[in-house]
């Protein structure tokens, strides 16, 4: 008896791990652009010229300017491209962002100090998505985990992002 209620909770578990993908977002035109405000704290994934989707974001621990050097936590300002998807993020799932440009490494080189790398959109810590505090990252930009499921799945590579203070 014990041994059938086993079996049935590990199927029922493996079905539920599967249904993320019976619950793919309503068909969307194609994602051409991600656009973020960071005063407003929004993300939005456009189609063309119009915004299809909108997200509350958390950015990096000092959020206000543009980032310069590593370790600042700021959330960079500028025109990139998602350059990477990686499905084994230990922030549940992540966007690669092309920090740092020529720009920023000229600048940050001016200042003798490193630019920073590995700047992502991603999800939250731990199986619950546990948000640790409001502006927690150290310059990414972060979303909830059932939100970031869904931009995983909307965004190419090679999608433009354009962060706006």
């Amino acid at each position: 008896m014990i041994q059938r209620r086993l079996l049935l909770i590990g199927l029922i578990s493996t079905s539920l791990s599967s249904c993320s993908s019976w619950f793919r977002p309503k068909e969307l035109p194609k994602i051409t652009q991600i656009v973020v405000f960071k005063k407003s704290r929004k993300l939005y994934l456009y189609s063309g010229n119009k915004a299809v989707r909108s997200y509350d974001i958390d950015l990096g621990f000092s959020p206000t300017g543009d980032k310069k050097i590593e370790g600042d936590g700021k959330t960079p300002e500028g025109r990139y491209y998602i350059d990477r998807k990686n499905p084994n993020s230990a922030y549940h799932l992540s966007l690669g962002i092309s920090y740092p440009n020529k720009k920023d490494k000229s600048e940050a080189k001016t200042l003798g100090k490193p630019p920073g790398k590995d700047i992502f959109i991603h999800g939250r810590v731990g199986f619950f998505g546990r948000r640790p505090k409001k502006d927690w990252t150290w310059g990414c930009v972060s979303v909830s985990n059932s939100d970031i499921e869904e931009i995983y799945q909307l965004v190419d590579i090679g999608t433009v992002i354009d962060i706006n203070p």
